[in-house]
């Protein structure tokens, strides 16, 4: 068994097949195919299915994949733990955010950071709550933006942001200064099913309604799209919308509801220094 049969199963693992894995790691289709064929004929049973559209794991490939990410991640971390005790923060830092943190909090200090240490190789991939947390459990993130409370999870606070009501142009409720969740009620309602869904549930439980939920998008962009076609109305938070809205309106919720957010790192003991380093970077902003 090696390291790059490894790396080899982690990468068709996660890009669903063998061509795109080889594209991804710089290998050969064959030569992909032959380094799992070998490492399933070392490990005595087989990791893959291979069908028409892909692949998909068995339950021995599941197990495997879990401590080959394991295997690779505490090999990857000996070469940077080594240069950390020498004063040199080295690695790769795999970050993961949610599209509406990642131009709005996250930008600008991973600008400062890449230049402060240029060593580090930065991957920045974007998701919603759930996949952020499955990465992060997974160990494919070393540390990612989340809604807080992150139970399980080492977090810093980042930002508390207002949630607003997401209106069409010319509904009745844009003439209003502020909207309460229960005029929403008996409307066709956009839900999101990205983190602040449970935010968005807590507060029509708290007034007493049951929002009329329509329809589901996972990104802001997508529910902002609806509701300027007319479809429903919803709740999304204020961090990262657009300047110009078009013909859609926003105005803020009475009582006010708001989202907190936070960097996450499954463990600090356990953090890679590339992690700590950046998880250190905004701890030294902090106020």
């Amino acid at each position: 068994m090696t390291l790059t049969q490894l790396r080899v199963l982690v990468a068709v693992a996660e890009h669903g097949g063998f061509t795109a894995a080889a594209e991804h790691i710089g290998m050969s289709q064959p030569a992909v195919s032959r380094a799992v064929t070998g490492l399933e004929r070392e490990l005595g049973a087989p990791l893959l299915v291979r069908h028409r559209d892909g692949v998909a794991l068995t339950e021995a490939g599941r197990r495997a994949l879990a401590r080959a990410r394991e295997t690779l991640r505490n090999f990857d971390l000996i070469r940077a733990d080594v240069a950390a005790a020498a004063g040199q923060v080295t690695g790769m830092l795999r970050l993961a955010s949610l599209p509406s943190a990642t131009g709005t909090l996250i930008a600008q200090p991973l600008r400062a950071f890449t230049d402060r240490f240029p060593q580090v190789q930065v991957r920045l991939f974007e998701g919603v709550d759930d996949d952020i947390r499955d990465w992060l459990r997974r160990g494919a993130a070393e540390i990612g933006v989340v809604t807080l409370p992150a139970p399980g999870l080492h977090t810093l606070h980042l930002s508390t942001h207002d949630m607003v009501a997401v209106l069409p142009e010319g509904h009745p409720l844009t003439g209003r200064t502020a909207v309460r969740v229960a005029d929403l009620a008996g409307q066709p309602f956009i839900l999101t099913t990205a983190g602040c869904r449970p935010l968005i549930m807590d507060a029509s439980r708290a007034a007493g309604v049951e929002l009329d939920i329509a329809y589901e998008a996972g990104s802001p962009a997508a529910i902002l799209e609806m509701v300027a076609a007319g479809l429903g109305v919803s709740i999304v938070p204020a961090l990262g919308l657009p300047a110009d809205l078009g013909p859609v309106v926003t105005r803020p919720l009475t009582p006010r509801t708001t989202r907190s957010l936070g960097l996450a790192v499954p463990s600090t003991k356990e953090c890679a220094p590339a992690a700590r380093a950046f998880l250190d970077q905004f701890a030294d902003a902090a106020p």
